[in-house]
């Protein structure tokens, strides 16, 4: 009887084990699907204020709520306000946009944050498109920022089903309005939904998907904060990366940087589809996605291995 009992236990943790490893896996198949899903000719480029939008808020909020995240919006996951299209003149220049926003409570004093913005320039007639002869036709935005998303998701289900306890609260932000100038993450550093001061460091996704092996990963912000080398510090992956100091750039990393914010921008870097109607889904590098985001996982976990991180301005 009692050797029954120890099989039995010892096949029980055996099993759990392999839930966790089989957990904290990044999962490729999940990758592709939520890419092949936004970027889809069905979301006809995920602009502002559109129908599509909405059906890719929803998309990212089931996902959510099947991680068991804590809404944490100003109403359940949704954090709404208004962006203006200021490029060109259009008769619908103020849209409604949603922030959706997931919290991991681990019960911990201080919170890191993960985002992405979900928006992209829909069929390229309010400002943004690189591609004059394509304006009326759908920008499906598949690095541009299905890939960030992507990621979002996928940290998300990572690091609530990993069988860990962190010692930091993780807030994942999926922004909204970010091709109108950063609106979404203006809007919510202006109005966040948990106080600035409790804020570790902030991760940006966007265009992390065309990974190309002669420039490499670009990880911007390393000079933001001056506990940045020390998490750095014996990281390998088998993908190069480049460590850039500046806490600025075109992307939502800024609006928290200007915050006094520690951040890092994870990005691939320009290509010759970028802002045309040739971002699709089936030219991402999903391997070397996968990649980025094993490294994303390692910083993310070095970095909860600090005290509260200070912030160093960089320009």
């Amino acid at each position: 009887m009692y050797i029954k009992k120890l099989q039995i236990l010892l096949l029980s943790i055996f099993s759990l084990s392999i839930f966790v490893s089989t957990a904290q896996e990044i999962n490729i198949d999940n990758l592709k699907k939520h890419i092949y899903y936004l970027s889809s000719d069905k979301m006809k480029g995920r602009a502002t204020g559109s129908q599509e939008l909405k059906k890719s808020a929803n998309y990212i909020e089931k996902e959510f709520k099947k991680y068991k995240l804590s809404p944490k919006g100003t109403k359940g996951y949704r954090q709404s306000f208004t962006a203006k299209v200021s490029r060109v003149v259009v008769p619908d220049s103020l849209r409604r946009a949603e922030n959706i926003i997931g919290f991991l409570d681990n019960s911990a004093p201080y919170t890191v944050v993960i985002g992405a913005h979900y928006d992209h320039l829909g069929l390229g007639d309010f400002g943004g498109s690189k591609d004059p002869d394509n304006i009326g036709k759908i920008h499906n935005g598949a690095d541009d920022n299905a890939s960030g998303v992507a990621g979002l998701l996928e940290l998300a289900r990572h690091y609530s089903n990993n069988g860990v306890k962190e010692q930091f609260n993780i807030l994942f932000i999926a922004f909204s309005a970010e091709e109108l100038g950063l609106l979404g993450s203006k809007h919510w550093t202006e109005n966040p939904t948990l106080p600035l001061s409790e804020i570790h460091w902030m991760l940006n996704m966007d265009m992390i998907g065309r990974y190309n092996p002669a420039n490499g990963l670009a990880v911007i912000g390393y000079g933001t904060s001056p506990q940045f080398p020390a998490i750095f510090e014996g990281i390998q992956s088998d993908i190069k990366f480049n460590l850039s100091k500046d806490g600025n750039g075109g992307s939502d990393q800024t609006s928290f940087y200007k915050k006094n914010i520690p951040v890092l921008f994870f990005h691939t870097g320009g290509h010759e589809d970028y802002h045309k109607t040739g971002d699709d889904a089936e030219k991402i590098d999903y391997t070397a996605l996968k990649s980025i985001l094993q490294l994303e996982v390692e910083v993310i976990d070095k970095s909860m291995q600090q005290q509260k991180m200070d912030f160093t301005w960089t320009n």
